[in-house]
């Protein structure tokens, strides 16, 4: 099969690779859409530990069931599906408790590091359990599908944010997640949306996307501004989505006594804490971490359009320019946002 192959940091290759084929409780997916995840970009140059050569990235996929291994009866060769990022193994105490994502033996498509190695869906074809996979809507595209690993990420955010028709928020961030997490806030009854982020192109994105105002944190206080659109009270919930300490310190000035705040960023290892604004105003604080079962309802969502993604994907090109866009991105051009391949 076709496949891209990172064959060593910062050097991807198209090139032949021996096909998989499905064991018992596996299929086989003909890839037709991936996308290329900001934690692909930062690690294939070898600097995240998470993507060390030869592997196949790439996690965010859809595509049409090729042939299916023993056992497999809920999913016939022809489906369209999509499947989650992470494999659990439906042992541990965390996946027999309902919570797959905290899996003490997952393992992610496209990640290899000093645990294991576990080709992705930059290729023709990917080997994926049944219990990972899902059908997709008649109605909902390839390329669009392949979105539903970032919308799950959001969904699932939210779901852990105590939001309640009528909430006041607060976003920081607009990349991919906190664009998401905009619309999911919509969708889940929040009346007014207040977005953070440096850049101008990603504020504009932000109100598309549903939120009410779009703040730049480098020319005025997000705090003081959220404060003075409260009344004096500060919002009930924020949503954190970059994960460093100046961010992270400006939602919890933003939130009102007893609020919430989000955390799903986590470029930094570590940050800096307000200890005594969260202690003495009662803040909770969230982690949040990829998604546990959101996938069907996050389908849903954007079969139905409460949840668009169409305006996030820059452009759908052919898996043979992928090492080009992987530049792109690497690079830090300015304006792109998804790209999807083609394989």
């Amino acid at each position: 099969m076709k496949a891209m192959l990172l064959t060593e940091p910062s050097k991807l290759r198209i090139t032949e690779f021996e096909t998989p084929m499905p064991s018992a409780g596996e299929l086989l997916v003909r890839v037709r859409a991936c996308g290329i995840c900001g934690s692909d970009v930062h690690g294939f140059n070898g600097s995240s530990g998470r993507r060390i050569p030869p592997l196949i990235m790439g996690h965010e996929a859809a595509g049409v069931v090729e042939r299916v291994g023993a056992g497999v009866e809920r999913l016939p060769e022809g489906d369209r599906v999509t499947f989650d990022s992470m494999i659990s193994c439906g042992r541990c105490s965390f996946c027999r408790g309902g919570t797959t994502n905290l899996c003490d033996n997952r393992r992610i498509l496209g990640v290899s590091c000093d645990d294991y190695r576990q080709h992705g869906a930059f290729a023709e074809y990917v080997v994926v359990p049944e219990h990972i996979v899902y059908r997709i809507p008649d109605d909902l595209s390839f390329e669009h599908a392949a979105m539903v690993e970032p919308v799950s990420v959001a969904v699932h955010a939210i779901h852990r944010t105590p939001v309640r028709l009528g909430s006041t928020a607060v976003v920081i961030g607009c990349g991919m997640i906190g664009l998401l997490c905009v619309q999911s806030l919509r969708a889940a009854g929040c009346s007014s949306i207040v977005a953070v982020d440096l850049d101008s192109t990603r504020r504009d994105r932000a109100i598309a996307a549903g939120a009410n105002e779009a703040l730049d944190p480098s020319s005025q206080s997000v705090a003081g501004t959220v404060i003075e659109r409260t009344e004096g009270r500060g919002v009930d919930v924020a949503v954190e989505a970059v994960g460093a300490s100046e961010p992270i310190k400006t939602a919890i000035e933003s939130v009102r006594k007893g609020g919430s705040v989000t955390l799903i960023g986590n470029i930094s290892p570590s940050v800096e804490l307000p200890l005594q604004s969260v202690v003495t105003r009662e803040i909770q604080l969230i982690g949040t971490c990829a998604s546990n079962g959101d996938y069907p309802g996050c389908l849903r969502l954007m079969a139905s359009k409460a949840i668009d993604v169409e305006p996030m994907i820059t452009a759908s090109v052919p898996l043979e320019e992928g090492p080009v866009w992987f530049d792109r991105l690497h690079s830090g051009e300015a304006g792109l946002m998804k790209i999807i391949l083609q394989p």
